[in-house]
């Protein structure tokens, strides 16, 4: 500002020079005395012609005065042109960094995430499935099942839970999901703030077990505006909903009844668990063994409480058939052309069963296994990324 300033009152005094009369007489200016001095030193010795000194003299201040103020001009002008050349370089690099950090907003590269989970966890899979999607960078703590150490800095001992920077804690998978999705939609509001739009609710169960919930956890907290851009369709929001709610109320209980149907498949299933997570030499053989009985006879109890038909895999594959015949012919996804949020709940869920007969018997049996194959490759190839 100051240098702009500066410059306006060069022009300013050049332009002034410029008007001022020729013939002035040395003495009534500064500009003017010192071009007087300067001729009276060095007359007699450059102009020995018999040219009138008086006549020298005044068109010599003349003429240096508009060659001063032209000087002046020129410059300020010059001035003028860089402050205002610098200006506009100024705002468009302030519009870059802002466009800079509103698109690594968007992309989710501003946040250091970290996943605790099992692996074989159906609801840290569908987790995992909304990352992988969105391409947000993220680190895994795999928790040891029995002893569960690496939660234990924790009150809530559940998982999966995703730590974000700050130490902002984000417990449920679904209300991981949508405050997350909710905040890369979201620029001008911080995890802290998205996070509270689900707050906790304790209560105490049928069988007098404190239990915790979280208002809100299927929708995503966006202005109208956002949330028009979001779902420009009617009815999209409210069949994402509750297709989201469907794979948390109805299809991840079918896992552990298919999975473990019969000794066999819950011994191949624990192998796998064992395989896949984090088990010491001991707990490892107990967990495969003990608990592949146990998860049998569990898996049975579920059966009876779920209402499911004796033949279990009859129910996962009227489940995945209905969740096709939602999508409909015209769409690769229930999202359209990319896959939304049910579609990455669902697929989360039906991916644990990859590797046992479950899943093997629900590809070959059902008509799941196109969808289940675009989806694989969208979160492979982290599609919603853009």
């Amino acid at each position: 500002m100051a240098a702009a300033c500066a410059r306006t009152l060069v022009s300013k005094v050049g332009w002034s020079l410029l008007q001022r009369p020729a013939a002035r007489r040395p003495g009534t200016g500064t500009v003017s005395y010192l071009l007087g001095n300067v001729s009276a030193r060095g007359s007699r010795r450059t102009y020995g012609t018999g040219v009138h000194r008086s006549t020298l003299l005044s068109s010599l201040r003349a003429g240096g005065a508009r060659a001063l103020g032209c000087a002046f001009l020129l410059g300020g002008g010059l001035g003028l042109y860089q402050t205002v050349k610098l200006s506009v370089r100024q705002q468009q690099h302030r519009a870059e960094e802002e466009e800079e950090e509103g698109g690594t907003k968007a992309a989710g590269r501003d946040l250091k995430l970290t996943l605790y989970q099992y692996k074989t966890c159906p609801f840290c899979s569908k987790v995992r499935a909304f990352l992988d999607f969105y391409g947000l960078p993220y680190e895994v703590v795999e928790v040891n099942p029995v002893m569960r150490k690496e939660l234990k800095w924790s009150t809530y001992r559940k998982v999966p839970i995703l730590m974000v920077q700050d130490g902002v804690q984000l417990n449920d998978s679904s209300v991981i999901i949508s405050s997350l999705r909710t905040y890369l939609i979201n620029k001008d509001k911080s995890m802290s703030e998205v996070i509270r739009c689900y707050p906790e609710l304790k209560s105490v169960n049928d069988s007098g077990k404190e239990v915790t919930e979280y208002s809100n956890k299927y929708w995503l907290m966006l202005s109208e505006e956002r949330n028009a851009e979001t779902y420009p369709e009617k009815g999209m929001q409210k069949e994402e909903m509750k297709w989201r709610k469907w794979a948390d109320d109805w299809l991840v209980h079918l896992i552990s009844p298919n999975v473990y149907r019969t000794t066999g498949e819950a011994l191949a299933s624990f192998d796998y668990i064992v395989r896949e997570g984090k088990f010491g030499a001991f707990e490892g053989f107990f967990a495969k063994y003990v608990g592949a009985a146990a998860m049998f006879l569990i898996a049975k109890r579920l059966k009876s409480r779920h209402n499911l038909q004796d033949d279990v895999r009859q129910d996962l594959y009227k489940a995945v058939n209905d969740w096709v015949a939602a999508i409909g012919k015209k769409r690769k996804f229930m999202g359209g052309d990319r896959p939304n949020l049910a579609d990455l709940a669902v697929f989360g869920v039906l991916r644990v069963m990859e590797g046992l007969q479950a899943f093997d018997d629900m590809m070959d049996n059902s008509k799941v296994q196109h969808w289940y194959r675009r989806m694989e490759k969208a979160t492979l190839e982290h599609e919603g990324r853009d």
